[in-house]
């Protein structure tokens, strides 16, 4: 062996040496420290009375558990799962208008963070949170739905779970692309039963991971906005999902042609978690996608359902995606829902038109008795209003009735939608309205120093849609 070789040895075996007795030396000296679990909740978290904006109140309140992970009180751990008598005679109208046009409507009813993760809650809030009347009210909601028949994939297998892979994300609302795709593989057994599934065409998918995603939780941004905690972000795998053996070639329904089932919902159903490609991988059929982020229970549905994709082709199969979150009994939303279904006035003679500038202020859009009293009773007729600004999303309006009575509206439509500018809804028929005269619509035009705005306002009768025969089909879940 060279000399100069045996030389390094020795040196390097020396080094050794040194290092090692050096790292003894410090192992007995070592210090130590203790530390406190990363971001507890602080004292102003567990207040109610801190959340104080609408949107804060959506968290209201959160509730500490293991690692990062958070709860709500209200929405996570809520025991029951319900709604109104005017919201279930208003499901059972929405349910019956679809029906009408050859539309079968899938209803997915997510489960609460509470019934799929109490597992990572602490003792104390696990004995708290009544888990058994939790799932028994959940379980009797999506039987309420099947009912009404609409068809209900029952997710009631999903709660409780022991999964290597998290169902939610530890400190926001949303499901990861794993929850994501065990719900889908249960929403497709389902959408294969629904009538008519037989004659829309199959094409098979495959799904493969494409990446990872950070998750900044809105959970836990809230514990930071009242506690000046920051949490780290969460990482997840995210996936992708192609038509199986196809290239990529920009075609996007291939030979498929239109896709015959549409998917509505809130951001859940966005690109992030995949749903929407698991559903076409365990369905075997394309699917239109309309859901996007901000959309809440009704922003995609309305969207779609005033699109020419709804009232050109209707889908045979309309699958609705919403959270326990949302209430369900919202009458101006069913109002929106009920008038688009039918276009609205579209196509249909009104019984009073008008084409005006609005300016700031309360502006007289429409008046009965300007051409003679017509009969506008409220349970049969509908407005359809139409600013020429496609991206006004907003509507202030004051509806007097003959009596002196008067209905104040408001419309919003998510800052994240596609608007065209056009707000269409029934008058109002709840309790003791339907037989309200209507005698005249105010505008609130644009704030002062603005641009004037254009608009179009028409009343016009309503469709009645007809009850149909309701099928055994959907009774069991």
């Amino acid at each position: 062996m060279p000399a100069r070789l045996i030389k390094l040895l020795s040196l390097s075996g020396l080094a050794a040496a040194m290092l090692a007795a050096t790292a003894g030396a410090w192992a007995d000296d070592a210090p130590t420290y203790s530390a406190d679990p990363c971001c507890n909740l602080c004292p102003e978290a567990l207040d109610a009375k801190n959340y104080t904006t609408r949107y804060q109140q959506n968290f209201t309140t959160l509730v500490q558990a293991q690692g990062d992970w958070l709860f709500r009180t209200q929405e996570d751990l809520r025991t029951e799962f319900d709604t109104t008598p005017e919201g279930y005679r208003r499901l059972q109208q929405l349910h019956d208008a679809f029906k009408s046009k050859g539309v079968e409507l899938v209803i997915v009813y997510q489960p609460t963070r509470g019934l799929v993760d109490r597992n990572k809650l602490f003792p104390a809030e696990r004995d708290k949170f009544d888990y058994e009347k939790a799932l028994k009210s959940y379980q009797a909601m999506l039987g309420r739905f099947s009912k009404m028949g609409f068809w209900v994939p029952d997710l009631s297998p999903l709660t409780n779970e022991q999964q290597a892979h998290d169902f939610y994300f530890r400190g926001d609302q949303h499901w990861t692309p794993y929850g994501a795709q065990r719900t889908a593989k249960i929403v497709a057994e389902k959408v294969r039963q629904v009538p008519g599934f037989a004659e829309i065409p199959t094409r098979e998918f495959e799904s493969h991971l494409s990446g990872r995603m950070g998750k900044t939780g809105t959970l836990h941004n809230m514990a930071g906005q009242l506690c000046g905690t920051s949490y780290a972000i969460q990482y997840m795998d995210q996936f992708v999902t192609e038509p199986k053996g196809e290239a990529a070639d920009g075609d996007l329904f291939g030979d498929a042609g239109n896709p015959q089932i549409t998917l509505v919902g809130t951001s859940h159903s966005g690109k992030n978690y995949n749903f929407s490609g698991f559903l076409e991988e365990y369905i075997g059929a394309d699917i239109l996608n309309v859901a996007f982020p901000g959309g809440g229970l009704e922003g995609s549905m309305l969207q779609y359902l005033g699109s020419d994709d709804f009232q050109k082709k209707p889908p045979k199969i309309l699958i609705w995606e919403f959270s326990p979150l949302y209430r369900l009994d919202q009458e101006t939303i069913y109002r929106q829902m009920m008038s688009l279904l039918d276009n609205g006035c579209e196509g249909k003679p009104a019984l009073m038109s008008n084409s005006t500038t609005l300016k700031p202020g309360a502006n007289e859009l429409l008046v009965n008795g300007k051409n003679g009293i017509k009969d506008v009773r409220n349970g049969s007729n509908q407005v359809d209003i139409r600013f020429a600004d496609t991206s006004v999303k907003t509507l202030h309006a004051r509806l007097w009735y003959m009596n002196g009575r008067h209905e104040d509206l408001k419309i919003e439509k998510p800052e994240t939608s596609d608007t065209d500018g056009r707000f269409a809804f029934e008058l109002r028929d709840d309790k003791d309205w339907a037989d309200q005269q209507l005698l005249a619509v105010e505008v609130q035009g644009p704030e002062a120093g603005t641009a004037p705005q254009q608009v179009e306002a028409k009343i016009c009768k309503r469709n009645v849609f007809p009850a149909p025969a309701r099928s055994t089909a959907q009774a069991g879940l």
